[in-house]
């Protein structure tokens, strides 16, 4: 490892903003925030420019970066410090062991900013909007609760608004091209790292914006999913 990234390992053990693996928080976010505001989370959060941004935005609600890679993470945390956003705080953990941090209820919504699309078939349950994903965050998530996507890849696009479909999820907002709207929200005008990248080559941002159903179905979804998913492979 880097001289620069250990350097950063260990500031990031002295950031107050920073929880790495903690234990028994669940249920407890208010004894981190010191309020019992709305709790937001962003999944993936890479440098934590969608939790910076939204802490600067909503000073009433309290924003969540979730990472399990503690050099980045450093970039999100240290900008939140010197910019005395309290309402903005980084844990660092793996996102399928998210339902050990998080109380039924807690969470308010979920952003997913610009994840890794996973472009194979055989690595499809590994997007962050796959079902097995929505059921881990539906433990959590409040009823009614918004979950944002946000993406350049127009696979995960068209994958998240099958799983919408098939899965019976209320959608709220579909923008197939973000910036091509007349009037674009403050909250899509954050841009992170990856999306000044435009890694996906297609010069256009996708977003969704949905919820969850009360009951996300059975393996016989997972499966119908998984056929479609085939057969959309095969295809091409």
């Amino acid at each position: 490892m880097g001289q620069k990234k250990l350097q950063r390992f260990a500031e990031l053990e002295t950031f107050s903003n920073v929880l790495q693996f903690p234990k028994d928080i669940k249920g407890k976010w208010k004894t981190v925030f010191h309020n019992d505001h709305p709790i937001t989370l962003e999944l993936a959060c890479g440098k934590g420019e969608y939790a910076v941004g939204l802490g600067r935005l909503y000073p009433n609600r309290n924003f969540i970066g979730i990472d399990l890679k503690g050099n980045r993470i450093w970039v999100g945390a240290k900008k939140a410090l010197q910019e005395n956003l309290s309402n903005v705080a980084f844990l660092r953990t793996q996102i399928d062991q998210v339902t050990e941090y998080f109380d039924a209820k807690e969470v308010a919504e979920i952003w997913i900013t610009f994840p890794d699309p996973q472009l194979r078939l055989s690595k499809a349950k590994k997007r962050l909007t796959h079902p097995k994903f929505l059921r881990l965050y539906q433990q959590f998530l409040a009823p009614g609760g918004l979950i944002h996507l946000k993406t350049d890849s127009p696979d995960l696009y068209r994958f998240t608004k099958l799983v919408i479909e098939l899965y019976g999820c209320p959608l709220h907002t579909d923008m197939d091209d973000v910036f091509n709207n007349e009037t674009v929200s403050e909250e899509l005008k954050i841009k992170t790292h990856y999306e000044s990248l435009d890694i996906a080559g297609s010069n256009r941002i996708h977003y969704i914006c949905f919820s969850l159903p009360g009951d996300l179905g059975n393996k016989e979804k997972d499966l119908a999913l998984k056929e479609k998913l085939q057969a959309h492979e095969g295809s091409h």
